[in-house]
């Protein structure tokens, strides 16, 4: 079960990119290289140490809404 929720969070991130939110590609090569470049993408952005930004303002406000929880439980 813990392996599951690997997984499932780690097509969360990649679902964050548009392009990997349909399913656009005809071949299987290209959808593995876009999954490739939004992994890299991620990783990057993760290695450089940079905030992560929001792509719209739902996630953007669920995010906010997570950290006052967590600032209410503690």
């Amino acid at each position: 079960l813990p392996r599951r929720w690997v997984v499932e969070r780690t097509f969360g991130w990649l679902v964050r990119n548009r392009r990997l939110a349909r399913d656009y590609e005809r071949l299987t090569v290209n959808s593995e290289a876009m999954i490739k470049v939004a992994m890299i993408r991620l990783m990057t952005i993760r290695l450089a140490g940079q905030a992560v930004r929001w792509s719209n303002t739902t996630e953007r406000e669920a995010a906010r809404r997570i950290n006052a929880e967590r600032l209410i439980a503690t």
